[in-house]
């Protein structure tokens, strides 16, 4: 077969190739991004504006929101511009880039994601020793560790995919470049970058067990609450959290243990979705707008905005 590792294009296919289909693509992806945009800015705004979000629960609700903004900007605006454009090439370098900043933050994220759930379980099981247990320093220590170990991660993954030569037609069949559809694309079987992915999900599935546990207790610690009003609120919020880390990770466990097809299905890209696109758009509803301290932040920005155009 053509060996292609010298060639500097690749051609990301997309969902389809049927021009309407493509623009109703477009349409959505950027309906999302903008939706994704905003909410992450504004978040990231008022935790940083207003003194009473310098808390550690929002010192990390800010990281998330620094993540997802980049996250989701590393794929949906080159898939929503090929797709307007009909032109669906990416460099060589590009496609690097994304998977590299994709590893980067994606495993960041998951770090980010596990302090938080510790965070919510010292604050409700544990909360005479809360801000013993979560000054600052641990803070910055916690949030470090998830973007160094995210960036090793990140390094591995990137050098063992385009380490082995690729052949064939260069085409992968995603709205972005992703390590499943590149080691399809591989002459060879690459063991090291399947070791590296072995290694890459015992960690995530290790962390994701540490949130599941870091909820139990935390459930269990709400279910005995006397007040029935405070219990509710409780389990409202916290498991919508849930759901989204749980679709998140297992998502991508989906999308990285699965055997590809020789023919990719719609299915494998519409699950890249549910890692890459959801969980941007869905962590600022879940995790902060539908908080009082930031309906309360985002009245007094408003009103602070409206009296200085005054």
């Amino acid at each position: 077969m053509d060996n292609f590792t010298s060639r500097s294009t690749f051609f990301l296919m997309g969902f389809s190739d049927v021009r309407e289909i493509q623009i109703l693509h477009a349409v959505l992806f950027l309906l999302i991004y903008l939706a994704a945009l905003l909410g992450n800015l504004l978040i990231i705004t008022l935790t940083t504006k207003d003194h009473r979000l310098h808390t550690p629960m929002y010192f990390f609700l800010k990281n998330l929101s620094f993540l997802d903004l980049c996250l989701i900007s590393i794929t949906v605006p080159k898939s929503i511009m090929n797709s307007l454009m009909n032109h669906n090439t990416i460099s060589f370098l590009g496609c690097v880039s994304q998977v590299f900043f994709f590893f980067l933050l994606a495993s960041a994220e998951v770090g980010v994601l596990t302090v938080m759930s510790y965070d919510r379980y010292v604050a409700i099981c544990h909360p005479l020793r809360y801000d013993i247990i979560m000054d600052h320093r641990a803070c910055v220590t916690m949030t470090t560790t998830s973007w160094v170990s995210g960036g090793l991660n990140t390094v591995l993954h990137t050098a063992s995919t385009f380490y082995i030569p690729m052949c064939g037609p260069p085409e992968i069949h995603q709205f972005f470049c992703d390590v499943p559809q590149l080691l399809s694309l591989a002459c060879s079987y690459n063991i090291g970058e399947l070791v590296v992915i072995g290694l890459s999900l015992v960690l995530d599935f290790c962390c994701f067990v540490f949130i599941d546990i870091s909820y139990i207790y935390i459930f269990s610690t709400v279910l005995r609450m006397p007040s029935r009003e405070g219990r509710h609120k409780a389990i409202c919020t916290c498991l919508p959290q849930l759901l989204v880390v749980t679709l998140f990770i297992s998502s991508g466990f989906f999308a990285y243990l699965h055997p590809l097809p020789k023919s990719p299905s719609l299915l494998d890209m519409l699950v890249s979705v549910f890692y890459t696109v959801v969980p941007p758009t869905m962590n600022p509803l879940i995790y902060s707008l539908r908080n009082k301290d930031m309906k309360m932040a985002l009245r007094k920005l408003i009103m602070n905005t409206y009296n200085l155009s005054k």
